[in-house]
């Protein structure tokens, strides 16, 4: 079953390669599998599969960094912090027009549609009362919606960047896999920590650690770029279970909505970024988009766009939302009117 999972996945990407499809190794195993799951394929997945795959980006995004690049972070500081602020707003929205959709309690409501991981929204709505099966249908629909709209758009309405894929020396393989195993411990040395993505954050902070100090520099071959991206889209496509679905299809149509508002948010706040600072529209898209901070850089980075940019937005914005939630979360009953626990 796993060589067969695999199997599909490959074929898709190369399919979806030949159509032009955006990201095609990405999205072409998250839509054949995702429809394959629904259909009851039981699919198995390669153990770490998706983590590996995220220390291959990861280390290739931090190598991209540079005294030049972290000044540059530094000056865009405010804008990052205003494009935080404006997420937090924008998600807490949703959940005023998810809850009366969906019709769930303010717990469910709120944690649904944070901009928070999703294991750790679901296990925080479960303590305080939500529906935490509820808040993970909702999580993993948003952030397969925004994986699968947002690089068409950002093709249709945007232009190719010209940022370098990497550094300019070549893919020496002792280097590369150098790289990569000290990326793997970093991301082990930071699991236990409460730092975001520590499997993506980890290798970007060693990456940066290694270009910075100028320790030497190296490209990731394309080949691993390709494999990771298949990995990554396997594991998305493979969440989508025809029961779970099925047993939540309020939620779901709901979710899918909401998904779209927040989208259309990101898109108008990103029309605003783009306007006050020197950001193209579609890095201002993609640093603002409410879903998982690997997809959004991986599509930064494929398209030749700032994807160091798009690395620091995320990660500032997960850091901020993990440790200001519950702030947030009483900010909304007050607005609500609502109080903890399941209500109508």
């Amino acid at each position: 079953m796993l060589v067969l999972t695999y199997a599909i996945a490959t074929a898709a990407g190369f399919l979806a390669d030949v159509v032009n499809m955006p990201l095609p190794f990405m999205l072409g195993p998250f839509f054949a599998l995702a429809a394959f799951s629904i259909m009851g394929f039981e699919s198995a997945l390669v153990p770490m599969g998706r983590e590996l795959g995220q220390v291959a980006i990861g280390v290739a995004v931090g190598m991209r960094f540079t005294p030049a690049v972290l000044a540059t972070m530094a000056g865009l500081l405010p804008a990052m912090i205003a494009g935080t602020l404006y997420v937090i707003a924008f998600t807490m929205a949703a959940a005023f027009l998810f809850k009366p959709l969906a019709k769930v309690d303010n717990v469910t409501a709120f944690f649904a549609t944070a901009a928070g991981g999703v294991a750790d929204m679901a296990t925080v709505a479960k303590e305080y009362g939500g529906a935490a099966g509820s808040v993970a249908v909702v999580h993993a629909l948003r952030v397969s919606g925004v994986v699968a709209i947002v690089p068409f758009l950002v093709v249709i309405f945007g232009e190719h960047g010209t940022a370098p894929d990497a550094a300019s020396a070549g893919s020496n393989w002792l280097l590369v896999g150098l790289s990569l195993l000290l990326g793997y411990l970093m991301a082990r040395l930071l699991k236990p920590t409460p730092l975001p993505n520590p499997w993506l954050v980890g290798p970007i902070l060693m990456g940066i650690i290694i270009g910075v100090l100028g320790l030497y520099t190296v490209t990731i071959p394309p080949t691993l770029i390709v494999i990771a991206q298949i990995m990554l889209g396997t594991w998305l496509g493979c969440q989508f279970k025809r029961d779970l679905l099925a047993a939540l299809p309020r939620v779901t149509f709901a979710a899918v909505l909401v998904s779209i508002f927040m989208i259309g948010c990101a898109a108008f706040g990103a029309l605003v970024l783009t306007l006050t600072t020197d950001l193209p529209f579609t890095t201002s898209f993609l640093s603002l988009a409410p879903a998982a901070v690997t997809e959004m850089v991986l599509t930064a980075q494929v398209m030749h766009l700032e994807a160091e940019v798009v690395t620091a937005f995320h990660v500032l914005r997960i850091a901020v939302v993990s440790s200001t939630v519950l702030l947030v979360f009483k900010l909304y009953l007050k607005l609500k009117g609502g109080t903890v626990g399941p209500s109508v």
